[in-house]
């Protein structure tokens, strides 16, 4: 990495990669035990790594002008300031000894070309590739990959301040090329689903900017933990369509609602995951407009520009495919899986979007189901 060669004046003795990711279906259920259809893909960081004999961590954010953090890993590592991209860096160098991993003084510098702040897993990809890099640069062997996942989850939990589930980090470690991978998120088995050869997947931003951290996802992740101990189980995972409905009148109306989208998609997960394992386009875009409608009613996670932009895609797609709201909510990205011959009239309807709108248009583009994240040196 060019970066890393100007930071420090030699070539890295590691390079390791993580990719971003998109979720096809199954929002909010992660930390729910629930399931969720993402696929890793090109997009993605890589780190740059070289040991270092001293007790610190210096590390370059090659897209911020080479902004520079340093901190020593022979005593508790504090905080920066929340929002801060040092907390990803200090995160996963105090998560690895919490799990048994090594960590030794090392010299970083990373790069990543993940859309910001579009829903796409930028914040996971950066994590999962650091704690990549520093079991390597340790001399370890590669950690086992649901261990690296919860390593960058700990991170987000303890340093940089969300309380976001697996689905991100487990989509970032285990991606497989050409598939999807329906992830059963209590028992963290991820399963390759192959994705349609006659499909695609085009991602749109929406123009709105989302970000988890000061956004109402973690007030959504307390009104869940509360249906639960409504309904008396221990997630919503194990709550069915009849024990909830049979429940409603005691519970508060908006807990009803937050727990009703949770276990409404988590069938609609396994759905999607068997319409794409046949190739029936129809089904699986079925399984993502009824998604989408539970994210903006039940869940209310979506917004009107991502509603508007949703509508305008299915309508072009038709029973080619589907489109839906993807990512935590409050903006982001709508993703669309669709057959590859609908491509141009689904361009010509988001460009029509973008001009009745009376917006700048958002550059949209091809997602590729992509292989998670590895050493590409080291």
């Amino acid at each position: 990495m060019a970066a890393f060669r100007r930071a420090y004046g030699h070539e890295p003795a590691i390079l390791a990669f993580a990719p971003g990711r998109v979720n096809l279906i199954g929002d909010h259920t992660d930390y729910n035990d629930g399931f969720a259809l993402p696929c890793a893909l090109q997009f993605g960081t890589v780190v740059a790594a070289s040991p270092l004999e001293e007790p610190h961590i210096i590390a370059r954010a090659a897209d911020l002008d080479m902004a520079e953090d340093d901190v020593r890993i022979d005593a508790p590592i504090e905080t920066a300031a929340q929002g801060e991209w040092r907390n990803h860096v200090r995160g996963i160098a105090a998560g690895l000894p919490a799990f048994g991993l090594p960590v030794r003084g090392a010299k970083l510098a990373f790069s990543g070309d993940v859309p910001q702040g579009n829903g796409l897993s930028s914040s996971a990809s950066l994590g999962v590739a650091l704690g990549l890099a520093l079991t390597a640069v340790a001399g370890a062997e590669a950690p086992d990959k649901h261990v690296l996942a919860r390593v960058a989850q700990w991170s987000e939990h303890h340093y940089v301040g969300c309380a976001c589930g697996l689905l991100d980090q487990i989509a970032s470690a285990f991606g497989e090329q050409d598939s999807a991978l329906l992830l059963d998120c209590r028992s963290l088995s991820a399963k390759p689903v192959a994705f349609p050869a006659d499909a695609v997947i085009v991602i749109v931003p929406s123009g709105v900017a989302r970000g988890l951290v000061d956004s109402a996802y973690n007030e959504r992740r307390a009104q869940c933990r509360q249906a639960a101990e409504y309904f008396g189980v221990g997630s919503l995972r194990d709550l069915d369509l009849a024990m909830l409905e049979a429940g409603e009148a005691g519970c508060n109306a908006t807990v009803y609602r937050r727990a009703r989208h949770v276990v409404t998609e988590n069938a609609r997960t396994l759905s999607a995951a068997e319409a794409m394992a046949r190739g029936d386009l129809a089904e699986l875009g079925q399984a993502m407009r009824q998604s989408h409608a539970s994210l903006r009613d039940d869940f209310e996670v979506s917004v009107p520009a991502v509603d508007a932009l949703v509508d305008s895609l299915n309508a072009a797609i038709g029973e080619d495919g589907g489109a839906r709201m993807t990512g935590g909510g409050f903006g982001g990205c709508v993703v669309a899986v669709i057959a590859a011959d609908r491509l141009p009239a689904v361009d010509r309807a988001i460009a029509n979007h973008w001009q009745r709108a009376g917006l700048p248009a958002q550059a949209h583009f091809r997602g590729i189901p992509s292989a998670g994240a590895r050493l590409l040196r080291g």
